[in-house]
């Protein structure tokens, strides 16, 4: 019985440090993504300082990571509802 229960507790070790290192892992990313974020605030704020619209910057680069056709597809589509609400 103890060699069973031997190998269950060295078992659970090594789940337990893999699980460990996951959750490290996450914790140094988000850490990462914070400072980042705090980044990206501060060139928004910086583009604001200059005059530019932050709300437009913000919306240019939404567009820009979209891939062409589906940004054609949903300025089609846009236009369409618009359009059938009298707006354009």
């Amino acid at each position: 019985m103890a060699d069973g229960s031997a190998s269950v507790e060295g078992v659970s070790t090594i789940a337990a440090d893999r699980l460990r290192s996951f959750i490290e892992r996450v914790e140094r990313l988000e850490e990462e993504k914070a400072t980042i974020m705090n980044d990206v605030k501060e060139v928004y704020a910086e583009a604001k300082g200059d005059g530019y619209d932050v709300k437009t910057l913000r919306q240019v680069v939404r567009i820009r990571k979209m891939d062409r056709a589906d940004r054609q597809e949903q300025e089609a589509m846009l236009d369409l509802y618009l359009a059938a609400l009298g707006e354009a």
